[in-house]
C-alpha cells in the first residue's frame, strides 16, 4: 500500500485541506505517476460541493493530470521510468462492451470509471483523484504527454481540451466550415484555439465587449455580442457547427436560428439547472440538431494531445498552490482566470 497526501473536502460544505490516503501499489498492468500538475475544473467544484447530488466523501477532486512515472509493473509496455505521463477523466472501463471495443470507452454500457468518486474496484471506497501526489493507473488509461507541450499547460488539455476537440473533430470542423463557440472560459479558449487549429473560421459569442481582443488573440476571426440582437443577425443560417461551452442554463434558441441546413448546436457545458426547452420549429426547418458530447476515448485524447504539440496549442494557465485551491473556486465562479487553474502539486506537503 502506498500512503499519499491529498487535498480534499469531507463534507460539501466544507472547505478542501490536507489528507492522507492510500493508494494501490502497482499491479503487473499499472503505472504509478508522481503527480506534479493538475489542473482544475468546474466538474472539481460541482463535485465537491455536491452540486450533482451524488457525491461520496471523502472527496478529492482533479483529472487533468501530469506527472512523472515512478514505477511499472512487469506487463507494461508503453511506458518507462522517468516518462511523462498523464492521466484525464477516466481510469478505467468495462472494456468489452460495444463502445469500449470502438474506443468510447467516456460512453462505456457499463459505466466508465471516473478518475474521481467512482466505485474503486482494488482499494474499495471511491476513487480519489489528482489532488494528490501520486496515483497508480492501469497503463490503458495512461497517457503520453508529447515533447512538445509544456506538462502544466498540458494538465488542462485532459479534459477541456478533449471535451472540445471530440465534437469539433466529429462534427468535422475544419477549412470551408464556419464554428461559432459560446463563452470564453476554461472550455471556450480551448475551443476557439483547436477550432482555428484545424481551419475553421471561428466566431466567438460572448456576453462581455472586454474578451474581444483576447478572443482574436486565441484565433477567434469574429467575436459577436449575443445579448445584441442586432449584432446576431447577420449570422443568422449560416454556420455549420456552434459548440456551446457555456456552463449555465441560457436560451438555446438564439443559437439555433444561427445553424444553417443540417447544422449542429452541441452542448458540452453542464449546467445545474436544465436549458429552457428549444423552439421546435428552429430544428424543422433546417433539419437541424442540438447535441451533446463527453470528453473522449482514450485514443483520441493521446491524438488530440499530438495535434495540440504539432500545432501550438496548449491551455492558457494559471499555477497556483495546492492551498490556494479555495480561493480558486472561488474565483472560477467569477470567470477570474485566464483561462485554467494548474495546482503545483509539488506544494502538496
Amino acid at each position: 500500500m502506498i500512503k499519499a497526501l491529498g487535498y480534499g473536502n469531507t463534507a460539501a460544505t466544507l472547505p478542501l485541506d490536507r489528507m492522507e490516503i492510500d493508494r494501490r501499489d502497482p499491479g503487473p498492468k499499472d503505472v504509478r505517476i508522481d503527480i506534479l500538475w493538475c489542473g482544475i475544473c468546474h466538474s472539481d467544484l460541482h463535485t465537491a460541493r455536491n452540486e450533482w447530488h451524488g457525491t461520496t466523501y471523502p472527496c478529492i477532486p482533479g483529472h487533468e493530470i501530469v506527472g512523472r512515472v515512478s514505477a511499472v509493473g512487469a506487463e507494461v509496455k508503453g511506458f518507462k521510468v522517468g516518462d511523462t505521463a498523464g492521466v484525464g477523466c477516466m481510469v478505467d472501463s468495462c472494456r468489452e462492451c460495444p463502445s469500449c471495443k470502438d474506443g468510447y470507452e467516456q460512453f462505456c454500457y457499463k459505466g466508465s470509471v471516473f478518475s474521481y468518486n467512482s466505485p474503486d474496484a482494488h482499494l474499495g471506497g471511491m476513487t480519489y483523484g489528482g489532488y494528490t501526489n501520486v496515483i497508480v493507473v492501469d497503463e490503458a488509461f495512461v497517457l503520453r504527454i508529447p515533447d512538445g507541450l509544456d506538462p502544466a499547460a498540458a494538465a488542462p488539455l485532459l479534459c477541456a481540451g478533449i471535451t472540445t476537440y471530440s465534437p469539433l473533430r466529429h462534427w468535422g470542423a475544419g477549412p470551408g466550415k464556419k464554428v461559432g463557440i459560446v463563452g470564453l472560459g476554461g472550455l471556450g479558449h480551448m475551443g476557439v484555439k483547436l477550432a482555428h487549429a484545424m481551419g475553421a473560421h471561428v466566431v466567438l459569442f460572448t456576453t462581455s465587449t472586454g474578451k474581444a481582443a483576447d478572443a482574436k488573440r486565441l484565433g477567434a476571426d469574429e467575436v459577436v455580442l449575443s445579448k445584441d440582437e442586432e449584432a446576431m443577425k447577420p449570422h443568422a443560417g449560416s454556420f455549420h457547427f456552434i459548440l456551446d461551452a457555456v456552463a449555465a442554463s441560457h436560451n438555446l434558441d438564439a443559437y439555433t436560428s444561427l445553424l444553417g441546413r443540417d447544422g449542429t448546436l452541441c452542448l458540452v457545458g453542464a449546467p445545474e439547472l436544465p436549458h429552457p426547452s428549444p423552439a421546435v420549429f428552429n430544428l424543422i426547418f433546417g433539419r437541424k440538431s442540438i447535441a451533446g458530447s463527453l470528453i473522449g476515448g482514450i485514443a483520441e485524447t493521446q491524438e488530440m494531445l499530438d495535434f495540440c504539440a504539432a500545432k501550438k496549442t496548449p491551455a492558457d494557465i494559471e499555477i497556483i498552490p495546492v492551498q490556494k485551491v479555495n480561493e480558486a473556486y472561488e474565483r472560477m465562479l467569477k470567470s477570474d482566470v485566464k483561462y485554467r487553474f494548474v495546482i503545483d502539486m509539488s506544494t502538496l506537503k
